[in-house]
């Protein structure tokens, strides 16, 4: 099948999903778009080329579908909220968009590109759940077991929290990230014993299993339950079990140390005016926030994770059938079920200061849809989702440029 790859408002012919990251990952200064008439006739070519569409549901033309997701990128960055978007739409294992519009570093003039490598906060939190689910298939973590079992030290109240109720925020410990005294410390490189003392001493939230209550404390246990259970520092066994074996090359801890390749800035709206994000160590998101990745190793990571690759038929269905008191919700084990034209999607999304990012899966359809900012101030979330209308043929929504009431859920 023959794919169209978007760039900026330049369009290039594409093939599989593996030769559109090999394409995206060329080192050098991205080409200019070409003139208008070759990019019709490159069009027009192309889709001559593609087989005659399903009837059962009006896909779009690959042209349509290119020139629809390049007019709402270009209204998403021109409404100002954010410098520059990084998107890939992928059916199947075939790239149809890969591309990114605005500026990646706006001091710098430097254009994002479909290798441009954003921060994808709680986006992270798929990654930390199939890492335990995988050590449950191995016998070393137990589903329902306390987390006492594998962590010293904690609070009596939390003792007796299962590692089912931290994968689901059911759990009732507090979130450390609501606490008034954290913030000041963002600048700061913590230990992930650090983040656990600053909500340690109050009360929980509620009883361990009764309620819901989205929480960035319980994956912080995840990767220590991970580092206690493997022996390996959680990023060092992250590469280890996923990064490499996926061959995600340009997903990784976002270490402010480490020199990283096409590395995004963060910025924020301040008085409507762009200003660059405070900075914020990741060390203080840790397994529950301090990835970085680009939108092709999220397509990529998107069909590893939905059709096998990375667990077991048993443990993708219990991180994808919201249970109990996440029932109510939707939320999974890191993942979030919702609906979409009839369509079940599979998603998440995440805000880290400078960055916000959608990622999503509509199964029926095995298609992959990730868009990544580098302002919080944008909605990806809404974005992604007329993306995915989109590329499901449906009646396109009118461009948003708000973000939701806050509370609510991306």
């Amino acid at each position: 099948m023959v794919t169209i790859l978007a760039y900026h408002s330049g369009v290039r012919i594409g093939t599989p999903l593996a030769s559109a990251l090999r394409s995206a990952y060329v080192p050098g200064p991205t080409p200019g778009p070409p003139p208008a008439p070759m990019i019709m006739r490159r069009i027009a070519a192309a889709v001559l080329l593609l087989p005659a569409l399903a009837s059962a549901q009006a896909r779009p033309a690959t042209e349509a579908l290119v020139r629809q997701v390049d007019s709402l990128a270009k209204a998403f960055v021109a409404a100002g909220s954010t410098p520059s978007v990084s998107i890939s739409i992928v059916r199947g294992g075939n790239a149809l968009v890969m591309g990114a519009w605005g500026k990646a570093d706006v001091e710098q003039g430097v254009e994002a590109t479909a290798a441009s490598v954003y921060e994808i906060g709680s986006g992270t939190k798929q990654f930390t759940a199939a890492a335990i689910m995988q050590l449950i298939e191995q016998g070393k973590v137990k589903l329902e077991e306390p987390i006492a079992t594998y962590l010293t030290g904690l609070p009596d109240a939390w003792r007796v929290v299962t590692v089912h109720q931290l994968l689901n925020h059911t759990s009732g410990i507090p979130n450390y990230t609501a606490v008034a005294a954290w913030a000041p410390h963002w600048a700061e490189e913590k230990k992930p014993d650090s983040l656990v003392a600053y909500s340690a001493h109050l009360p929980m939230d509620f009883a361990p299993g009764t309620k819901y209550k989205y929480d960035n404390q319980g994956y912080v246990l995840l990767g220590i339950i991970i580092e206690r259970v493997t022996g390996k520092r959680w990023q060092d066994d992250f590469a280890e079990r996923i990064t490499k074996p996926l061959g995600l090359g340009s997903t990784r801890i976002c270490d402010v140390g480490s020199i990283i390749p096409h590395r995004v800035r963060g910025y924020e709206k301040l008085n409507d005016t762009l200003v660059n994000a405070p900075y914020f160590s990741v060390s203080q998101a840790y397994a529950a926030g301090a990835i970085c990745s680009t939108v092709g190793d999220m397509a990529r990571w998107n069909r590893a994770l939905h059709t096998g690759k990375v667990v077991s038929p048993a443990s993708y269905r219990l991180m994808t059938t919201p249970d109990g008191a996440a029932a109510a919700t939707r939320y999974g084990f890191g993942l979030q079920v919702d609906t979409i034209a009839g369509h079940t999607l599979i998603s998440h999304g995440g805000n880290i200061p400078g960055f916000a990012s959608a990622n999503a899966w509509v199964a029926d359809e095995e298609l992959s849809v990730t868009v990544l900012s580098n302002a919080i101030a944008g909605n990806p979330g809404l974005l992604s989702r007329q993306v995915m209308r989109a590329a499901l043929g449906l009646p396109p929504a009118p461009p948003v440029t708000r973000r939701p009431p806050s509370g609510a859920k991306e």
